[in-house]
């Protein structure tokens, strides 16, 4: 299968719309809505780049914010398009991060870029996205990327679930010294290390604000943050914006939000 078929055919099947609907999938939805309202302003344009069922998207623009959404797949986009409330500001096409030619130079205050790079498996791909979501982004504008991470994956899934000693992943997608785990569009998701990330930006007209793990422990505890009463998960929430920024910890968590200012 192509690579859009299998996306297709995983977004078909899985319930996007509900993913941060549980305790310890709110955590990264939090983070990554604190984050982004650390940096926008009252007078923000927005674009969101691959937008899926818009759970960012609606809620910025029920704050009052005008928000341009592309989203690849047409199974989201529906589901987008009846999230979408009365007084909205929101705009959804279908496109790709790879190509945003519909869209003018320097025209963002914020850009969302929070799926494509899950699903992008070659660098020059992933630069592509990156390279396009900067053009598009004004001098001085914010740029938030999010990633997997390898090091949570290998942890959760290949000792976890004893992965590890199952192939493709023992021969040829895991490497042996080092654990960098390969991924293939029959596996969906692409996963990097925070130095990937920073090869990736290197050449780009960008200053890193910040790099953050936004679920952290809740990737790990997901059964244990999901039965906490509001007064524990309340302190969970806590420990989490305290130690999410932390660069000794980070590269544990399951999902990055790498922060870049537009300098030039």
């Amino acid at each position: 299968m192509e690579t859009l078929d299998y996306l297709k055919n995983f977004y078909e099947n899985y319930d996007e719309d509900s993913r941060f609907s549980s305790k310890h999938g709110m955590v990264e939805y939090l983070t990554t809505m604190r984050y982004i309202e650390k940096y926008i302003s009252q007078n923000s344009r927005i674009i969101e780049i691959g937008a899926a069922t818009g759970r960012y998207s609606h809620a910025l623009a029920q704050k009052g914010y005008r928000v341009d959404a592309v989203e690849l797949i047409e199974h989201n986009i529906e589901i987008f398009k009846r999230n979408t409330k009365e007084g909205e500001n929101i705009s959804i096409v279908q496109g790709n991060a790879l190509d945003l030619s519909d869209f003018e130079d320097n025209t963002y205050d914020i850009t969302l870029l929070l799926g494509p790079m899950y699903h992008l498996f070659t660098k020059e791909d992933q630069q592509k996205a990156l390279s396009e979501a900067v053009r598009v982004t004004k001098k001085g504008g914010m740029i938030f990327t999010a990633y997997c991470g390898n090091d949570a994956t290998i942890v959760k899934f290949c000792f976890g679930k004893g992965m590890i000693n199952i192939e493709p992943y023992k021969s040829s997608l895991i490497d042996p010294v080092t654990f960098k785990a390969d991924s293939t569009p029959e596996e969906i998701f692409a996963l990097n290390r925070k130095e990937d990330i920073e090869a990736l930006t290197k050449s780009l007209p960008v200053s890193r604000i910040k790099f953050i793990g936004t679920d952290m422990a809740a990737g790990y505890i997901s059964d244990t943050v999901d039965g906490m009463d509001e007064e524990t998960f309340s302190s969970f929430l806590n420990y989490h914006f305290y130690i999410c920024e932390r660069q000794d910890m980070v590269g544990v968590s399951t999902h990055f939000l790498d922060i870049l200012e537009k300098i030039k």
